[in-house]
């Protein structure tokens, strides 16, 4: 297996310990681990091409101010209150902000968390368009054969898409993760049958609980199966996969580096680090509809079908989220890569804005991180509009 442990910054301090610990990593444990993931964990490396899509920076700057729960705001006070890493704006491809916090460097990479869920979607729709999956209708287990005669026995590639497979799976308890009811330390499973991946070993006994396509269950596993899907389709690693469909002929400018897990396989559910600006890129590449210069990488009309609301939510007071993509999450507005411990990748397609932003939160979900994030977002989104 093509992995490494080697690579990133210089760590002035121990390293935090690796797998399901980092869900328990201390304020100071988090700062050097999102960073460090190569040094920690088995990854892959995505490989960036010879040449780099332009970021230019815009002749006018942002720096907005805005009101969050009662509180005068800033950019400078946001990111000492929510432990940010990086944040930037981008509109019309041009950058309006970019600043860095908790020493991190330009060229530094982060833990997108479960935002990797976002891009793990670009590769099925990019496996769609190279003619490796048949359609969204086509069954799981036409690609994962392990998975014939268990729950996933009818379920479509967009019902995995949808998270509304049926399958049981339990992420959290009430947000959670570290609860001993939770099955999130499953991702870190060992090989238990050989030739099988470790979560496909599990999810294969799992139970139905639920019609396919009847209820959303957010379930990181069945991102991991998706991703596993796309690789068995094309052949190849996802981290080759996604080299060969973005990083290269988009012009990503460092290489980004994916987790795997105890059977080789990269986490498509997580785990994917990537630099801020490369962050970036994704969601340009996204306003491209799915365009890598002159190439078609996904179908067209794939991003409108991806980033529509094929699952709805009741309205949330703190929340602007109303509805589920294919591992998009659907706002008014925008769509949003989202992860733990602060990861956002919004795009806003009407205003042509991208906004990033990578932190290290205190907890996977603190209470209130959500509005927070939600305010300072519109705060910067309505100032790249005013940039005009």
């Amino acid at each position: 297996m093509n992995t490494k442990t080697d690579m990133g910054p210089e760590s002035p301090a121990p390293l935090p310990p690796g797998g399901p610990g980092y869900l328990t990593w201390t304020p100071e444990q988090q700062v050097i681990g999102f960073r460090s993931f190569e040094k920690i964990n088995p990854v892959r490396v995505v490989g960036r091409g010879e040449h780099v899509y332009s970021l230019p920076k815009a002749a006018h700057q942002i720096s907005p101010r805005w009101t969050s729960d009662g509180q005068d705001m800033d950019v400078d006070l946001y990111m000492q209150q929510a432990r940010t890493s990086g944040l930037i704006v981008l509109k019309d491809g041009q950058v309006l902000l970019e600043r860095y916090g908790l020493d991190r460097k330009e060229k530094d990479r982060w833990n997108l968390t479960s935002a990797s869920k976002s891009v793990t979607s670009i590769l099925v729709g990019a496996a769609i368009q190279d003619g490796c999956i048949k359609s969204l209708e086509a069954l799981v287990t036409d690609y994962i054969s392990e998975l014939k005669d268990s729950a996933y026995e009818g379920v479509t590639i967009r019902q995995l898409l949808t998270m509304t497979s049926g399958v049981q799976w339990n992420e959290s308890v009430q947000g959670d993760f570290t609860h001993a009811g939770s099955d999130f330390h499953l991702f870190w499973s060992t090989v238990a049958e050989p030739e099988v991946d470790p979560m496909v070993s599990v999810m294969r006994r799992r139970p139905r609980i639920h019609e396919p396509g009847a209820k959303y269950n957010y379930s990181t596993a069945d991102t991991h199966l998706a991703g596993i899907l796309v690789s068995n389709a094309v052949a190849k690693s996802l981290s080759e996969y996604l080299s060969d469909k973005l990083w290269q002929p988009y012009g990503m400018e460092e290489d980004a580096i994916w987790q795997v897990d105890a059977g080789g396989r990269e986490l498509g559910g997580g785990w994917l680090s990537v630099t801020l600006r490369d962050c970036a890129r994704i969601g340009q590449f996204m306003l491209s509809g799915g365009k890598a210069g002159a190439r078609q990488v996904l179908p067209p009309g794939w991003v409108e079908d991806a980033t529509s609301a094929h699952v709805t939510f009741p309205s949330e007071p703190a929340s602007d989220r109303i509805g589920y993509g294919y591992f998009w999450w659907i706002t008014k507005n925008s769509y949003v890569a989202s992860g733990g411990f602060g990861q956002r990748i919004i795009v806003y397609p009407q205003d042509k804005v991208v906004i990033v932003i990578n932190s290290a939160w205190p907890s996977v979900y603190p209470p209130g991180g959500q509005a927070v994030h939600v305010a300072l977002a519109e705060a910067l989104r309505a100032a790249a509009i005013a940039s005009r």
